[in-house]
């Protein structure tokens, strides 16, 4: 019996003892095929020596300072480079310890940059349907997963909702792709306008949609569209990245390739890439010098706010990132990772789409591909992906909800940035097994 509350309260999962590259083992002696790099975290794999070694020099100076008292080397080596790294003027950097905290952080400072302002009654967030922003109580309520939501509703703010750039799901046929992002760009221009836009604080949305939807990009033009909106109101643009940024999609920050500045950036998951928990929100000058030149303060703060030894591993990471030109593998090995997908999935009667960027890459799946029917919720489809995934040596990462909130599943790839042509197809063929399996376990004979 375990005293460890785990995810599944009806269910241990195997052990882990150790990982090693795109691998890990538990203590049965199983191996697994690391495709989702965890929750798109493991973005070096596991166990890299250049880690592990900045990591182990950092804990011989400075294990911990708190940053009430003080700031360290390492601290300050990494904002200078997410800074220098970062679009445009997104040049100051509050470190915390994973994405929710930076999403919640995220919103505390927006809100603050308006009240130091003296525009008190800048209190509403808007952010899409079908979107997921992390799992503390402001995160959560920004979110706009049902099935996440719904028990926890009453302790929840109200935040407006749009619609998602989900081309796949949500264009109708026949409409020009043009036309659709327009259609977006006015619902979200009404929703201000409904809000009022003196009520507004900003408009939140992940780049490239991870967890929810299964690595959906934005159309041509979208967030150009939005950022064209947020200036015309006044509010504010905050990119979600803690799971399609730090390279995941072929650019260090995901937004890039959509050729616009966002006015805060929450990062987190690839950043140190799972060797220490760690997060981050860049924000452009102009929000952190109007409370620096304002109450001098900004109205927050964890205990493990830059954290020395998250700082080190974060900053390691980002080193070997660039020294190994990973960002243009990362471009490469996509390329390669989708048309293989495609070769092998693209005429499966149950994969609905197949999209992303970079290593980030999601299948969609259907009972019915003419119709995009979505498989009965209460089969739990990707539950069985992922039970029949292990059991082939495979981890890859399946949500629920893909459609809908309720109907619809998808499976999430992304592997690890160090990933070979050879492992990309060790896991187009495990995955082809695991969805044959899981497939065959829900449908009756």
């Amino acid at each position: 019996m375990t005293q460890l509350i785990h995810r599944n309260l009806r269910q241990t999962p195997p052990t882990a003892v150790c990982a090693f590259g795109m691998y890990m083992r538990d203590s049965d002696g199983n191996t697994y095929l690391d495709a989702s790099s965890g929750a798109a975290v493991s973005s070096l794999g596991h166990s890299h020596p250049d880690v592990l070694a900045a990591m182990q020099a950092q804990l011989k100076t400075t294990a911990y300072a708190h940053s009430g008292f003080f700031t360290t080397d390492v601290a300050e080596e990494l904002a200078q480079r997410l800074a220098a790294d970062a679009p445009g003027d997104l040049n100051q950097v509050y470190l915390v310890s994973g994405g929710s905290e930076a999403i919640e952080s995220a919103l505390k400072l927006a809100r603050q940059y308006f009240v130091e302002n003296g525009e008190v009654e800048r209190r509403v967030f808007i952010a899409r349907r079908q979107s997921y922003h992390g799992n503390t109580l402001g995160a959560l309520a920004l979110g706009g997963n049902e099935g996440r939501r719904k028990q926890f509703e009453p302790l929840l703010m109200n935040v407006a909702r749009v619609s998602p750039c989900h081309e796949y799901r949500e264009r109708p046929a026949g409409q020009d792709v043009n036309d659709y992002t327009a259609h977006l760009l006015d619902e979200l221009e009404q929703a201000i306008l409904d809000a009022g836009p003196q009520h507004v604080i900003g408009f939140c949305a992940e780049p490239v949609v991870g967890a929810t939807l299964g690595a959906v990009p934005p159309t041509p033009g979208y967030f150009k569209g939005v950022r064209a909106l947020c200036d015309k109101y006044g509010i504010l643009f905050i990119a979600d990245e803690v799971m399609c940024g730090m390279g995941r999609t072929g650019t260090l920050y995901a937004i890039e390739q959509d050729g616009v500045v966002p006015d805060l950036v929450a990062l987190g998951k690839g950043l140190a890439a799972g060797y220490q928990p760690i997060g981050a929100v860049l924000a452009r000058d102009g929000i952190v010098e109007r409370l620096r030149n304002g109450s001098g303060v900004f109205q927050h703060g964890h205990t493990y706010n830059a954290h020395p030894v998250a700082a080190a591993a974060a900053l390691a990471v980002q080193k070997v990132i660039k020294r190994d030109c990973l960002l243009g593998a990362v471009t490469v090995r996509g390329t390669t990772f989708r048309r293989m997908l495609r070769d092998a999935f693209g005429a499966h009667p149950h994969v609905g789409d197949i999209r992303g960027r970079g290593l980030m890459v999601g299948l969609e799946l259907v009972q019915d591909r003419a119709t995009k029917r979505p498989f009965d919720p209460d089969l739990k489809l990707h539950a069985a992906v992922k039970e029949k995934a292990l059991a082939c040596g495979l981890m890859v990462y399946p949500m629920g909800g893909t459609a809908d909130g309720r109907r619809g599943d998808h499976i999430l790839l992304a592997p690890p940035f160090i990933a070979t042509e050879a492992d990309l197809g060790q896991i187009v063929t495990r995955l082809s097994d695991a969805l044959a399996r899981a497939i065959g376990s829900i449908t009756p004979r």
